[in-house]
């Protein structure tokens, strides 16, 4: 199926185009927010580094003093037994403090995400069907006219068409300032109403204004 992404008025189009274009920068806004975000969670883990860094190191020299008091002659065992605990026990402290910075990076990588994903695709939820609908509607009505460009009777049908289309599809206040009957005006084949209200579908479709005859 013709795609026509945006329509031949040039208001129109520009309205289109504003659109599209606040919607990549808020797609940007939200990926630097989010890169901003896991930036500054992730931070947080650094202490917990620290820590787990700081303890191990606490746990290696408290492990070799243990072994150190384990040769003494006779207290040996008295002396490494205490020694021993506070290795383990700064050992635990260091498990802890890598499990806490791991936790918080996948945090940092969760909010990360969220900021930067989750308000997107909402918006792209909301617009792109928009787009999309509107791409199929025009691309498929300027197929369907450009196949008879030429004056005559394939005019005035392709005229009337979107007449009708426009007394089925346009709100009733715009084919009321068209005219106070327009189905009786189409019906009986007023063509100052007829054009109007074919043009008034054309705009609404995004397509250019019916070109005129061209004499030869």
């Amino acid at each position: 199926m013709p795609l026509q992404p945006y329509a031949a008025s040039p208001a129109r189009r520009a309205r289109q185009l504003a659109a599209d274009l606040a919607v990549a920068v808020w797609a940007v806004v939200c990926v630097v927010t989010g890169v901003v975000v896991h930036g500054a969670v992730a931070a947080l883990a650094d202490p917990a580094r620290s820590l787990a860094r700081g303890a191990g190191g606490l746990r290696d020299q408290l492990g070799g003093a243990a072994a150190a008091a384990g040769r003494v002659p006779l207290v040996g065992d008295r002396l490494s037994a205490p020694l021993d605990g506070a290795s383990g026990s700064a050992g635990d402290l260091s498990a802890a403090g890598t499990d806490l910075a791991s936790t918080i990076e996948h945090l940092a990588t969760v909010l990360g995400l969220t900021v930067a994903v989750l308000p997107v695709l909402l918006v792209v939820a909301l617009w792109l069907p928009v787009r999309l609908r509107f791409a199929r509607r025009a691309g498929a009505a300027r197929a369907w006219l450009d196949d008879a460009e030429a004056p005559g009777p394939a005019v005035r049908s392709r005229t009337e068409l979107l007449a009708w289309r426009a007394l089925a599809h346009q709100p009733l206040a715009a084919l009321a300032a068209v005219s106070p009957d327009p189905l009786a005006d189409v019906r009986g084949g007023d063509p100052r109403a007829t054009a109007a209200l074919a043009a008034l579908e054309r705009r609404s479709l995004g397509l250019p204004e019916e070109r005129p005859p061209q004499h030869r």
